[in-house]
């Protein structure tokens, strides 16, 4: 009854059937738990088999060869057994026999035959179980059973230890449905009817499949083998009963056996006694939890509530502001499809802007090289014309001095001639007609005169060129090649959007794009003509020049502000480095005045352009110094003749050295222009180390000491700048110009030794050539030299006349 009201608690999650089955399998454990028993046994005696089937190897190392050994004799008597009648009441009565062995007794030829005999029945019914085929452990090998009763009393002491190490799943199953294994009265419920309750058990662990193997330790078992000593677990412990049972034996048996025996360690298994507050402590426990989940979910509830209703805000918002995001995105789209095509359309016409500006300054260069070699095969023709012959020149009469025909060669000598005589007539009547003829100084005047037929061949190339420049864009829309269409476009895009106008570095990025558009109208324009119109008065500077500037606050670092300078830098620049590599002539005064008033201009007005590191400043100034050398090396000639020939003025070797002195000096005077641009040690090694001591000084030896020479000088003083002069300290000029002071001392020296002996009219003359050579002197900060010129020819007016330079 007991029983039943305890199977009640769980009964309905169960089915009867196997309600039935737990009720049995827990009457028969509590059955089995009185059969154990302990055995003293010799070694060679067998011990009986558990229940489970498994046997223990505690009587040999070698557990495989015993456990092959003992398996070949059971089958071999198990066979034998089988030959003989099997008898009910019999067998019945040999396995009663088996609860009935006492503690310390020695079982017989029969209790050994009845657990065969039980053991073959297992097998039969198909309930028998293996051997545990794990390494280390094996079944038990018996030893000869004729060997049995040699050591009966050697080994009395020791025990056979019987016991289940684990506890079952129908056990964990009983105890969660509230079985209580200290039940006595359910433990004695079912002790009738053995055999058939063994039968069941078997079934319905073959059922649940779950074996109830004891766990086998090698080690211990050794032990306790040597020890000779066995314990027994009690049942109780391990199916967490806190009861044992022994099936029977006496009080001094027990308590031998507590004495003798070896405790053996509890399984680590064990559990506790189920218990209703243990059951309510986990309801409760079991209960804060999901408490506890519920809490969190409900926060995390609360949480994707919040956001979701966040997020619905911001849908609604981004909504409301998408119209403008959407025109935005319309008109980048169409922005980028207009640059695409924009430079789809400068892909194909830039090249053909190129051809034209190459071709452009292919003809000016042309024009430019024509006068510059007609110069110079002018100073050549007149050289030879009025030097010696060579000696090569005598033994070959037919050539002349550089070897050519001399037919050929005085044919276009005197063509030449003729040209250059004709052009200076010309030259002369003008100046007649203007009434400069009296200050003009052959030598001053640029030979720059072109033919009418150079002039009207360079006006035809000229105008072909312009011609097809005109038709470069006459197959695109205005939009595309129109700067003010360009510019009205991107203007949109800056006051529309300006964040994404800067970060798409559009200020950076139309000086190119402007580039071959502003390059096309700078085609024909060369500041060195005086008809030449500024480009600051041009239609693309004036559309660009307040581009950027609708706002009323300016933006820091806003590149479109340097708009019109990155320009000038990008374009105007490298257009100004080829005209003055290629068409600028040095000797030409009014080139050159041309040339520096841009450079200059370009200089004050645009900070780019003063910077040190601009690529195309410095490539601008290279070309210019180059072409100064150029000119130097190539154009410069002083010729020099004896002073019995210079002495007829009147005669054409004096007119070519009077014409060469002067240009020298007017070229003087052009590389000093350059003042304020190139730098003063550049400008002191071309105009005095490169002209004036290496030919000028020439020429001034070469003349005649007198008023003539003071007027050159006072001429090449002239040219050179104040500002050298003005910081000067102490009495000494620059060194460059010492070579020139001694000429100037050396000239007062002579002046004053021709006036000896000469009369009182041509002393005073010379005593007044040395006072404006002391003046000149001074002007050009050489105190030492004029000092030392006064005192030689007692001139008292050196204060008045340093103070009046």
């Amino acid at each position: 009854k007991e029983t039943e009201e305890v199977f009640k608690v769980k009964k309905s999650s169960y089915s009867k059937k196997i309600v039935k089955q737990l009720k049995k399998e827990y009457k028969e454990d509590l059955e089995k738990s009185k059969v154990r028993t302990e055995v003293n046994s010799p070694t060679d005696v067998e011990p009986p088999l558990e229940k489970t089937g498994q046997i223990k190897d505690i009587g040999q190392e070698d557990g495989t060869e015993n456990s092959e050994h003992g398996e070949e004799e059971m089958e071999v008597e198990s066979e034998k057994e089988e030959e003989k009648p099997k008898a009910g009441g019999a067998f019945s009565s040999a396995l009663s026999s088996l609860n009935v062995l006492r503690p310390g007794e020695i079982p017989d030829a029969a209790f050994i035959h009845a657990a065969r005999k039980k053991r073959q029945m297992a097998r039969e019914l198909g309930d028998f179980t293996p051997v545990d085929s794990e390494p280390g452990k094996g079944r038990l090998v018996r030893e000869d059973e004729n060997d049995a009763s040699d050591d009966e009393d050697d080994d009395e002491k020791r025990r056979i230890v019987f016991t289940v190490k684990e506890k079952s799943q129908r056990q964990k199953i009983a105890e969660e449905i509230g079985i209580e294994g200290s039940d006595d009265e359910a433990l004695v419920a079912g002790e009738q009817d053995e055999e058939l309750s063994r039968w069941e058990q078997e079934q319905i662990r073959k059922g649940i499949n779950i074996p109830q193997a004891c766990i086998y330790q090698p080690a211990e078992v050794n032990n306790l083998y040597y020890q000779n000593t066995y314990q027994t677990l009690s049942y109780g412990s391990s199916y967490g009963i806190p009861y044992t049972y022994a099936a029977y034996g006496s009080s001094e048996a027990k308590s031998q056996k507590t004495d003798n025996t070896v405790p053996f360690k509890t399984p680590s298994n064990e559990m506790t006694p189920v218990t209703i507050d243990l059951v309510k402590k986990q309801l409760k426990d079991r209960l804060d939890s999901m408490k506890e989940l519920h809490k969190a979910n409900r926060q995390q509830y609360e949480k994707h509530q919040q956001s979701r209703e966040d997020s619905t805000k911001a849908i609604e918002r981004l909504e409301g502001s998408s119209g403008g995001i959407g025109e935005q995105y319309k008109f980048l789209q169409e922005m980028r499809g207009y640059v695409q095509d924009l430079l789809e359309c400068f892909s194909e016409k830039v090249p053909l802007i190129n051809e034209l500006e190459s071709a452009m300054h292919q003809l000016y260069k042309q024009r430019a090289s024509r006068l510059v070699q007609r110069r110079q095969d002018d100073i050549k023709d007149e050289s030879s014309e009025f030097s010696s012959h060579s000696n090569k020149a005598l033994m070959a009469p037919n050539l002349e001095s550089f070897g050519r025909d001399r037919v050929i060669y005085q044919e276009q000598v005197k063509r030449r001639t003729a040209e250059r005589e004709a052009r200076r007539a010309r030259r002369r009547q003008a100046r007649e007609q203007t009434g400069k003829m009296a200050d003009h100084l052959e030598g001053l005047s640029s030979d720059d005169e072109e033919t009418s037929t150079d002039i009207t061949n360079f006006n035809m190339e000229r105008d072909r060129i312009l011609k097809e420049s005109s038709k470069v864009f006459e197959d695109v829309l205005d939009s595309f090649y129109s700067i003010d269409c360009i510019k009205s476009q991107f203007e949109a895009w800056r006051s529309k959007y300006f964040a994404s106008y800067k970060d798409a570095y559009i200020g950076l990025c139309l000086p190119k794009l402007f580039n071959p558009l502003i390059r096309l109208q700078l085609l024909i324009w060369t500041p060195l003509e005086g008809k030449c119109r500024d480009f600051e008065t041009m239609l693309w500077f004036e559309s660009l020049l307040f581009y950027g500037c609708e706002e009323q606050e300016q933006v820091k670092d806003d590149a479109d502000i340097s708009l019109l300078p990155t320009i000038v830098e990008r374009v105007v620049l490298p257009k100004l480095t080829v005209i003055s590599e290629n068409i600028w002539d040095p000797f030409s005064t009014t080139q050159t005045s041309r040339m520096v008033a841009i450079v200059q201009k370009l200089v004050d007005g645009y900070p780019s352009v003063v910077n040190a590191e601009n690529k195309n400043t410095q490539m601008l100034l290279k070309a210019l110094l180059l072409r100064m050398r150029r000119t130097l090396d190539d154009d410069v000639f002083m010729p020099l003749y004896p002073k019995n020939i210079l002495e007829n003025k009147n005669s054409g070797p004096y007119l070519f050295f009077q014409r060469q002195f002067w240009s020298s000096v007017k070229l003087l005077g052009n590389f000093l222009q350059w003042y304020g641009i190139l730098s003063n040690k550049t400008l002191q090694e071309l105009s005095i180390d490169g002209l004036l001591n290496r030919y000028i000084l020439m020429a001034f030896q070469n003349s005649e000491y007198g008023e003539d020479s003071i007027k050159k000088a006072q001429s090449v003083i002239a040219c050179f700048p104040k500002q050298w002069f003005a910081n000067l300290k102490g009495d000494k000029t620059i060194s460059q110009l010492e070579n020139f002071c001694r000429y100037l001392v050396h000239l007062a020296d002579t002046i004053y030794r021709n006036s000896i002996g000469c009369s009182d009219g041509e002393k005073r003359n010379a005593r007044e050539h040395i006072k404006q050579i002391i003046k000149l002197l001074a002007s050009i900060r050489a105190l030492d030299h004029a000092v030392t010129v006064a005192n030689d020819h007692n001139v008292k007016e050196l204060k008045i006349l340093i103070e009046g330079k």
